[in-house]
């Protein structure tokens, strides 16, 4: 049964797609309780007055799905927040810009003739949709955190916050002529890519069965490219990290007032 009093609000998940991006969080938790279940450290406590569970999504659609059924099923969370690192896809959308997802789609499923590719079976969509009213306090935390960061951690000219549609897989792109592909691809079908990763369109598929909002925010750590994997620990240690601490304090705040 679901560790949580009925009594009480129901926590906030703080997923987190890589251990640097939760360590910033964890050193600002309150009260912290780590309980291990299905293999995965689950940590509760309470960040600026809202109590909440962090966790690891772990890699890959299956690993993310299995956390997400946890958090719902053991810790009772009533709203789930991610944070990651993604590939940029669409023109535009470059390195040190954050994405917050409007909806969803998988790039490597395909149970043609029998359905649509990209369809997922039995479900009738293709697309799996973020909550509307928490990811625009995402994208607005997103859009001040930035505004107020150090120069020394942006581009020059300064970073943008983008919102709309993310493809997941399981699969690292890293090559110039699997991004153009899959790019052309998914825009042949109707569907205009800004960003590519490996976890979110899992999570937003078990939130839809459980009927829990869902937000999440990527750090565009590379353009999905042959230079994909230049560099990658040293962005996510210096910029992702901190995009994600800064992104989510002002989020709990947000929420903290309503």
């Amino acid at each position: 049964m679901p560790l949580i009093d009925s009594a009480t609000i129901p926590p906030l998940a703080i997923l987190s797609a890589l251990p640097q991006e939760q360590r910033g969080l964890m050193e600002l938790l309150h009260a912290p309780h780590k309980v291990t279940h299905a293999s995965r450290d689950f940590w509760l406590g309470s960040l600026h007055g809202q109590p909440v569970v962090l966790a690891l999504s772990r890699i890959g659609k299956v690993a993310a799905a299995t956390t997400t059924a946890a958090l719902i099923e053991r810790f009772g969370v009533g709203r789930i927040v991610f944070t990651g690192v993604a590939g940029g896809l669409a023109h535009g959308v470059n390195v040190g810009d954050v994405v917050v997802a409007a909806d969803f789609i998988q790039h490597d499923i395909d149970a043609s003739p029998l359905f649509p590719r990209y369809e997922v079976p039995l479900y009738g969509q293709t697309r799996f949709r973020a909550d509307a009213a928490l990811s625009a306090l995402l994208f607005e935390a997103s859009c001040q955190a930035l505004a107020h960061e150090s120069l020394a951690l942006r581009k020059a000219g300064g970073a943008c916050v983008h919102q709309g549609l993310l493809a997941s897989g399981d699969r690292f792109v890293c090559g110039t002529d699997e991004s153009r592909l899959l790019r052309e691809l998914t825009t042949q079908a109707g569907h205009a890519v800004l960003a590519v990763e490996m976890e979110g369109a899992a999570v937003a598929q078990v939130c839809l069965d459980y009927g829990v909002p869902l937000a999440v925010m990527r750090t565009i750590s590379d353009r999905a490219d042959d230079s994909a994997h230049v560099d990658f620990p040293h962005f996510v240690e210096t910029v992702a990290s901190r995009y994600a601490h800064l992104v989510i304090e002002r989020l709990l705040v947000m929420l903290s007032k309503k």
